[in-house]
């Protein structure tokens, strides 16, 4: 495989694109101007420090500061998802709890197998792929619990008033905001390669990797994303539908947006 360099007035050059989608914004009154910008500096910056940081792993050769990085990305990966779950109660503690077991399980399960080598250069960028879906997941997840809860109070409560319990009255809503949450890469999993090319793959052609190789790793990568998104959205659905309801069984007043 030949290494791949990138100078910087490459990068600057690629802003290029970044003013395109500006000026469109601006003609066409989308009000994403600013949205645009703060998100192109912030890209800059986080990634150039990132950048920093796994180089030092990788120098260091240590598990520690992977197991340390990994779960600094679980924290903010949790706190994130929480801000898109603003309708359901409490929803920080499931969502890291998800984040947490998705991400030791696939990775876990992907070492016991011999898959990766348990070093910084495939634990780092595999858990970041994997915390990333995880909370993009259980984040979809939980906004289509909040709405769903909020929507269907009154049939749930009349379920509660028939005798059922409180995860019997929420097994419906549960059911359809697991789905939000696993549909869009279970859907993307199904037109890799038809309609476009994921990014791993496309990252090893461009650094000349054979064809083959690059489909085996991003087939390797489809099915250790699509088990810890399941694995993830699973979970936070499963444990935070409970903070919609009392002890005794009865359903919590909820905001309306």
């Amino acid at each position: 495989m030949t290494g791949i360099h990138v100078e910087l007035w490459q990068v600057a050059a690629s802003l290029v694109l970044v003013a395109v989608a500006v000026a469109i914004s601006f003609w066409r009154s989308a009000g994403l101007e600013r949205d645009i910008g703060v998100a192109t500096v912030r890209s800059i910056v986080q990634l150039t420090l990132v950048g920093y940081a796994i180089q030092l792993i990788f120098e260091a050769d240590t598990i520690w500061l992977v197991l340390a990085l990994l779960a600094v990305m679980v924290v903010f990966g949790a706190i994130t998802a929480r801000h898109r779950a603003t309708r359901v109660p409490n929803a920080l503690g499931p969502l890291l709890i998800a984040l947490a077991v998705a991400a030791a399980s696939t990775l876990g399960l992907v070492v016991a197998l011999g898959i990766f080598d348990p070093t910084p250069r495939y634990l780092v960028p595999v858990g970041g792929m994997v915390i990333g879906n995880a909370m993009t997941a259980s984040a979809v997840a939980l906004n289509r619990l909040g709405d769903e809860m909020t929507e269907s109070r009154a049939r749930i409560e009349a379920t509660l008033a028939l005798g059922a319990t409180a995860r019997e009255a929420a097994q419906p809503t549960v059911r359809r905001a697991l789905r939000s949450g696993m549909i869009t890469l279970v859907d993307s999993t199904k037109t890799t390669g038809l309609i476009f090319f994921p990014g791993t793959m496309v990252g090893m052609l461009l650094a000349g990797a054979e064809p083959t190789d690059a489909v085996r790793l991003q087939l390797i990568l489809l099915y250790t994303l699509l088990g810890s998104v399941t694995i993830s959205a699973l979970l936070a659905t499963a444990l935070a539908y409970r903070g919609f309801f009392t002890p005794a069984q009865q359903l919590r007043e909820l905001e309306r947006a």
